[in-house]
């Protein structure tokens, strides 16, 4: 079982920073090294949120593309459909008209 997961490392290192900060000695620095740990996981996750920001925006961008190109076919499907509306008049009109003439 690989052990190298990030949270895991984090929380392993937190916890070993923990420990070393009971000690007396270096208790001086202990709330410094602490918010600098604090302060990378915060770039951590602002990294992370950025990215799953850019990823939602592209994926927004394709689907405004993908509706544009539906609507472009919708309006070429109407016009066929008129088209085929229109021949199928046309084929009416020209029975009618043969069966006038008899």
């Amino acid at each position: 079982m690989a052990l190298t997961t990030t949270p895991f490392i984090q929380r392993m290192f937190v916890q070993a920073l923990k420990d070393i900060l009971t000690a007396e000695k270096v208790n001086v620095c202990g709330t410094d090294v602490i918010v600098l740990i604090k302060g990378s996981w915060n770039s951590e996750l602002l990294r992370q949120v950025a990215r799953n920001i850019v990823l939602q925006e592209d994926a927004i961008l394709h689907s405004e593309e993908s509706l544009r190109e539906m609507a472009v076919t919708t309006t070429h499907l109407h016009c066929q459909q008129e088209a085929v509306k229109n021949v199928q008049r046309s084929s009416d009109l020209q029975d009618q008209l043969k069966h006038l003439l008899k």
